[in-house]
């Protein structure tokens, strides 16, 4: 049994360790890569998973699971209300919408029977939470008005779960004498008072998540041991799980309403940090064994049908969720990204058609012709993201922002900046204030208008296009800033911009050392990390606050940057040999600390009060 347990968790996570990155590397996101790998050792392939597989997805269930606890820290009060427009406007539309007319398929062309069809139409209705911010995540897309909408839909979809849940045991209309699923509290009740139950339970973690976890935590808190801190938010997390479990509804949801009980907590990014490794270890593996344990027999026997049904739905959402966009006059490019982010049946399915079947509502071979059918939606998804970023919004994006008559602009200034955020807008109103106007390039259309209202020049889409570079005026300009802030894409805007634009001098924006270093072995002699200079700022006025002159603090900082950014380029050399990387750090700042006390006698020797007229301190 152990070296059957030990067989299949190499198993697995090496299926990880090969084709996410391949998915990666492909530009297709790592939830394919899973999926796809769990198809190839699953049954029907390698056979390296068995039936092992069902197991496998109940115990990776938990990565949604713990998905739903982080969601719901993220969500509350006030951002909720905020929100409020969005999420109740876009989700409830969104909601209703598909799910009538997923009913209307089920009910009137397909013949099911009322009950089942309502249970079919809200599980159908549901998107993947997990899919949709993975990828938002991997392709920096959570600040677009698409990223948005779409988080206000899945939060509005994550709430509705509880109620769903609630009202499907009012549509049995059998006694349930045998379960195929395990046992539970409610599994002997009438169906009509377990509902009672199901809100009964609700209630009373929301009474322990306001007057019990909090005081628990201050309590674990005190002991001062960080592998105890992590074992309590395991411990919450598992509890509410377990606890949902034996009044037989979803365990997500639980911890979902935990969760937004502890968002305003002082514990919230504490527990954010320690639950965040294992959900996406957790997460990896629940797509995995979701590929592995797809039900090819019953594609291949009618294939045609399978297919058909899968983009049926997927169409249907997609048209829902237009129509929506269209309604809150989101721009055609992010509408259409907007739609097909959600158009794929998501894992709470899972969750409420094995419920819909425990009660009856549903039999045997449905419930295995829809689990396949969400399954292949899942892994359609990816796909059609990645053929409407590949080929679609490169055209569609770029016509968009250049066919409206009051936003036509030429790029024909001397300096471009890529990326319009926190960052790259400040370089850009530094340089407007001293008289240096710039083309600026931005993914977010909804920034692209503001922008343009404001005198900026603008093109929208991403700015690792040659097309968009070329549009933008990069053949005539002298400058290239970037202040993208995924290191990814701007190791790619690199790589086309030595490629195509081999004059334009590049200054990169960096996160850290690290990656400053790659910039540096592409070539880019101007990096500039985010924290560098805001540290060092720092570092001056706790100086000057000790009684230094402020004059004098600023020019060891100066030259502190001096030798940092000089050791930046030797170190470089030495990053990916770890011994003599650490040897080279500790002999630099040797160097840089001798260098800079020499330094310090000089200026300390002389009397010099620029910038600053108040006597030193002693």
């Amino acid at each position: 049994m152990e070296s059957s347990f030990l067989q299949t968790a190499v198993i697995l996570l090496g299926t990880a360790l090969i084709f996410v990155p391949i998915a990666k590397k492909a530009g297709i996101g790592s939830v394919l890569g899973y999926l796809l790998g769990g198809i190839i050792i699953g049954p029907f392939i390698l056979g390296l998973i068995g039936n092992e597989g069902e197991d496998i997805m109940h115990a990776a269930e938990f990565g949604v699971v713990m998905m739903l606890f982080l969601i719901g820290l993220e969500l509350n009060p006030e951002s909720f209300w905020k929100m409020r427009k969005s999420i109740l406007g876009m989700g409830l539309s969104q909601l209703i919408g598909s799910s009538a007319l997923i009913f209307a398929l089920f009910y009137f062309i397909l013949g099911k029977a009322f009950n089942t069809s309502v249970a079919v139409s809200l599980s159908l209705a549901m998107s993947s939470t997990a899919i949709v911010l993975q990828t938002l995540k991997e392709k920096s897309l959570t600040n677009t008005h698409a990223g948005k909408s779409s988080f206000s839909v899945l939060l509005l979809q994550d709430i509705a779960v509880i109620p769903i849940l609630a009202i499907i045991p009012l549509l049995a209309t059998n006694t349930i004498t045998s379960m195929d699923s395990k046992h539970s509290i409610i599994a002997d009740l009438d169906p009509h008072f377990s509902t009672l139950i199901i809100l009964a339970v609700v209630a009373f973690i929301y009474i322990m998540g306001r007057f019990l976890i909090n005081p628990f935590l201050h309590y674990i808190a005190k002991v001062r041991m960080r592998e105890l801190f992590t074992a309590s938010a395991l411990f919450i997390v598992i509890g509410v799980a377990w606890l949902m479990e034996q009044v037989g509804i979803s365990a997500a949801l639980g911890t979902f309403m935990a969760g937004v009980l502890l968002a305003n907590s002082e514990f919230r990014h504490e527990l954010e940090s320690d639950i965040e490794p294992f959900k996406g270890v957790l997460l990896g593996l629940f797509f995995t064994a979701v590929g592995s344990t797809i039900n090819f027999d019953l594609i291949f026997a009618d294939p045609v049908a399978v297919f058909s049904f899968v983009l049926l739905i997927m169409l249907i959402k997609a048209v829902v969720l237009f129509t929506i966009g269209k309604i809150f006059n989101i721009q055609l490019d992010q509408n259409l990204l907007f739609s097909l982010l959600l158009c794929q049946v998501g894992e709470f399915a899972f969750v409420l058609l094995a419920s819909t079947r425990q009660l009856e509502i549903i039999d045997k071979e449905t419930l295995d012709f829809l689990m396949a059918a969400t399954t292949i939606s899942m892994i359609l998804s990816p796909l059609f993201l990645y053929i409407n970023e590949r080929f679609i919004d490169p055209k569609l994006g770029v016509k968009q922002a250049e066919s409206r008559p009051a936003d036509d602009v030429e790029g024909n200034e001397s300096v471009i900046i890529a990326g319009f955020g926190h960052f790259g807008s400040t370089i850009g109103r530094f340089l407007r204030a001293n008289g240096v106007s710039a083309t600026i390039l931005d993914n977010d259309s909804e920034q692209v208008d503001l922008l343009r209202k404001m005198g900026f020049k603008v093109f929208y889409g991403d700015a690792t296009r040659v097309d968009l570079l070329e549009a933008a005026g990069a053949s005539k300009a002298k400058i290239l800033i970037s202040a993208i802030d995924s290191p990814e894409r701007n190791y790619q805007l690199v790589d086309e911009v030595k490629k195509h634009f081999p004059h334009l001098q590049l200054f990169m924006r960096a996160k850290n050392r690290m990656d400053a270093y790659e910039l540096i072995e592409l070539g880019v002699n101007d990096v500039y990390r985010e924290s560098l200079h805001t540290s060092v700022s720092l570092g001056i006025d706790v100086l000057h606050a000790l009684g230094q002159r402020k004059y004098t603090a600023s020019r060891k900082a100066a030259e502190f940057i001096h030798y940092d950014e000089k050791a930046l380029n030797k170190l470089g050399k030495f990053r990916h040999e770890k011994t003599g990387y650490v040897e080279s750090v500790r002999n630099e700042i040797e160097i840089q600390e001798r260098l800079l006390a020499e330094d310090a006698k000089f200026l300390d020797q002389r009397e010099d009060v620029a910038w600053d007229s108040s006597k030193r301190r002693s």
